[in-house]
């Protein structure tokens, strides 16, 4: 990089609400569609996964299945997070990636979440493709995460 770019790089991405986290910055998954960089909590914009306890009506533990895909897709790979404007509640909404990979595109792509409209309506084709393929949650007879949080009483 020319001399001054990196100052001005570094400062594009505060401003912007970057995190980023390495094998040497402390990460994990919380669930299915959240995740934590350094002591702050991430939802993954614009998707919604199974919770934790969502098992499928033929038994299949989506909301388990859903964290360990995640973990997986995670690895020990970098994690970025760039925060986006929603209410998430506690934890701030964010396009995350994993060494460039897309962390929201690849859960729906993988049938592990679905495309959450209400917010963004960027994972539509991925939740498609996932549906015609029947992976994941779409191969189960499952609710949308949303229905089974409110049928529950999760919903908070």
């Amino acid at each position: 990089m020319a001399a001054g770019t990196t100052g001005r790089a570094i400062g594009l991405a505060l401003v912007f609400g970057v995190a980023t986290a390495g094998s040497a910055w402390a990460q994990k998954v919380i669930d299915g569609d959240s995740i934590e960089l350094k002591g702050k909590a991430y939802r993954l914009y614009g998707i919604d996964a199974a919770e934790e306890a969502q098992s499928c009506a033929d038994g299949w533990p989506a909301g388990v299945a859903a964290r360990n895909y995640l973990t997986e897709l995670i690895g020990d790979r970098e994690v970025t997070c760039m925060a986006m404007p929603a209410d998430g509640g506690d934890e701030t909404m964010a396009l995350c990636r994993a060494e460039g990979v897309d962390l929201g595109g690849a859960m729906v792509t993988g049938g592990h979440a679905l495309a959450y409209v209400p917010y963004s309506a960027r994972y539509i084709t991925q939740e498609d493709a996932a549906t015609a393929a029947r992976r994941g949650l779409h191969g189960h007879r499952c609710l949308p995460p949303w229905k089974w949080r409110h049928r529950t009483g999760a919903d908070g």
